[in-house]
């Protein structure tokens, strides 16, 4: 019994001691599309503000480089840029100083008359997505809404709600509204709920 709960004290300190932080990476406006001109803030959020998250992105102009080495203004663990042409489209992530990296999230930058608003970040299974279709001076204009290049329906305010979504949903998105124009294509994730499990919680109820 003794050997045993030597072995689970190890196992358990090792858990313990193994860092666990990892930032997230935000978006503002939140959407994977962008116009031309408009500006946009990123910003890595962390409970640890000592592991000094940098905004870095790969573009077909920069791979790796970081926020204020030829683009954006870093501020801490933010990074504005004040106004998006289509070469600031490509990727972007948070990285610590010790290489660790966040999830990245893709923006698209179109000098076009329309664009998809669509989440940058994964759906989570069950929860409702919403899709809007918008030009620069207008988001309830009528607008047919396509997954995968296969049509899905027009939407005469602009806007397609999926409803309780499923991993069937996720695909590459698009809209067009007459007369005015087509937007990009957008990839839209869909992931399953995360299961956590708290270590310092079991070591407690094993011990005590």
């Amino acid at each position: 019994m003794e050997d045993t709960t030597l072995l689970w004290l190890l196992f358990l300190t090792s858990l313990l001691s193994c860092p666990t932080n990892q930032a997230s990476l935000t978006v503002s406006p939140s959407s994977s599309q962008l116009f031309k001109g408009q500006s946009v803030s990123l910003s890595c959020e962390d409970d640890d503000s000592s592991a000094g998250w940098t905004l870095r992105r790969n573009t077909t102009r920069d791979t790796g480089t970081r926020c204020g080495d030829g683009w954006g203004s870093p501020s801490g663990s933010s990074c504005e840029i004040g106004y998006m042409v289509q070469w600031d489209g490509g990727v972007y992530w948070c990285e610590s100083r010790e290489g660790a990296t966040s999830n990245s999230i893709t923006i698209t930058v179109t000098g076009g008359p329309v664009i998809l608003q669509s989440p940058v970040l994964p759906v989570m299974e069950g929860e409702d997505l919403t899709l809007t279709c918008k030009t620069e001076r207008s988001s309830n204009l009528p607008a047919g809404f396509y997954k995968d290049d296969s049509f899905i329906r027009t939407e005469s305010a602009g806007h397609m709600t999926i409803h309780h979504v499923s991993r069937s949903d996720e695909g590459l998105y698009k809209c067009n509204i007459s007369s005015v124009g087509e937007s990009p294509s957008s990839w839209v994730s869909v992931t399953g709920e995360e299961v956590t499990f708290d270590f310092r919680s079991s070591f407690i109820q094993i011990f005590t």
